[in-house]
């Protein structure tokens, strides 16, 4: 059933080709939104927040609407205290499906500046990287990883995550 429309609140390609391939039925649009939320998320309760208020942002003549938030999280135990955490949205007009994608933690030097300067990780990230636009590229889970796992595979986890209550709605109801 090509041409169906699912819009993603995002003009990220990243984000675009994450929820194409795994709407493969539907044809992804990206929209320009904000987010609804600071900059650089500091909670995992602000990053569901974002996600979601994207998503439901940019609903309209579409059969569903994706908001993907990525932000930083207090997660004890580990070096900065805190790792990134990639948050998926879809919206159907009545329902919003959530999925996280795995967690990953920053060198703490980058999260320090993120928390003490409030600054984004990609502001932060840039004097390692050299690459200001980072996130629209592999992403700096691609550079981390070099190039194991890049931005649009790392979403495409999290997109895949929500996509599991749709596919098994039966389960999920209340």
């Amino acid at each position: 059933m090509a041409g169906k429309r699912i819009y993603v609140a995002s003009l990220n390609k990243n984000k675009i080709q994450a929820v194409q391939e795994v709407f493969p039925s539907h044809l992804a649009k990206g929209v320009a939104c904000k987010s609804g939320v600071s900059e650089q998320p500091l909670s995992l309760e602000e990053i569901i927040e974002g996600a979601i208020f994207r998503a439901k942002s940019v609903f309209g003549d579409c059969e569903y609407s994706v908001g993907i938030e990525d932000g930083i999280a207090p997660v004890p135990q580990t070096r900065s205290g805190y790792m990134n955490f990639c948050c998926c949205a879809v919206y159907d007009g009545k329902r919003i499906y959530l999925g996280l994608g795995p967690a990953f933690e920053y060198p703490p030097q980058c999260t320090k500046r993120v928390v003490d300067e409030r600054i984004t990780i990609s502001q932060a990230f840039t004097p390692i990287s050299d690459k200001p636009e980072i996130g629209y590229d592999e992403g700096i889970i691609g550079w981390l990883t070099k190039g194991k796992i890049n931005r649009k595979d790392y979403t495409k986890i999290a997109v895949e995550m929500a996509r599991i209550q749709m596919d098994n709605a039966a389960l999920y109801e209340t």
